[in-house]
């Protein structure tokens, strides 16, 4: 059996081009696969809505009152996932995203659990997010993390909305 790479998970990646190079490569990434997930495939970045290719150019503007997880090995950046300030008392998990080829590692459970301790610390009263219904992967890890089905917030078809409390 293999030794698996030790994975930190850190807050907020600093001004340095490797961990903006990383994050952007993995925002790109999710918003790519996404909307081929969706029927509307499109061939690159400049392609993708505004608030997306923002998100890709600048994520510590597009992400600034969020806190910004990032999975990393080595000086790898592998998977992430924002965490928005509580609203009403309650955060949500947007972006969560691994590298394709380090999937199973538990990258993605330990940047939720990270998640979920930064919306305790911030004093939230639950967390939530939204998946698409073809994400079965993705829905099967919020439930073991304790997320239930609840009614959406999102008029898009084929949201599933999900919530737990902190």
């Amino acid at each position: 059996m293999m030794d698996q790479p030790e994975v930190a998970v850190v807050r907020r990646p600093d001004r340095s081009p490797a961990a903006d190079g990383g994050l952007s490569a993995l925002l790109t990434a999710y918003h790519l696969r996404t909307e081929a997930e969706k029927g509307a495939a499109v061939a690159g970045v400049e392609e993708l809505p505004e608030r997306y290719r923002a998100e890709i150019s600048d994520p510590e503007t597009a992400f600034a009152d969020d806190a910004v997880l990032l999975a990393v090995i080595g000086d790898r950046t592998v998977g992430c996932l924002a965490v928005t300030a509580p609203a009403d008392g309650i955060c949500e998990v947007k972006r969560l995203w691994t590298d394709p080829a380090v999937r199973g590692r538990g990258i993605a459970s330990g940047l939720l659990g990270a998640a979920l301790a930064r919306a305790a610390e911030w004093g939230a009263s639950g967390v939530r997010l939204s998946v698409w219904s073809w994400r079965t992967g993705a829905i099967a890890l919020y439930r073991r993390h304790g997320f239930t089905v609840t009614e959406s917030w999102d008029e898009r078809g084929q949201l599933v909305c999900m919530q737990r409390p902190v």
